[in-house]
């Protein structure tokens, strides 16, 4: 799979309070790139906690739950858009059907 916008990851774990996600959102990035993601059946087999949304929006869990991943996938053409990275406080404050 494509992400665009990596550069939010990386300018997410590069802030200090955050610093404890990078391992882990490396891990996922890695992960993502070489997936080849065709339904979100395929995304549950990989991550069986990710949240399958409306709109073709999947939520990941990273760093036990304490931060989250939005992305948006398109699955005929391989490409996640991300969407929304941040803590689950902040993912609490947003509605990520449509964010």
């Amino acid at each position: 799979m494509r992400l665009i916008a990596r550069k939010k990851i990386v300018d997410f774990y590069s802030i200090t309070e955050y610093r404890d996600s990078k391992k882990a959102l490396k891990a996922w990035f890695h992960e993502t790139k070489y997936a080849n993601w065709k339904a979100p059946s395929d995304i549950k087999e990989k991550y069986g906690n990710a949240s399958i949304l409306r709109n073709n929006r999947v939520v990941f869990n990273v760093c036990g739950n304490k931060y989250r991943i939005v992305v948006s996938v398109n699955y005929s053409t391989g490409i996640m858009y991300m969407r929304f990275i941040g803590t689950h406080a902040e993912y609490d404050l947003i509605d990520a059907e449509v964010y």
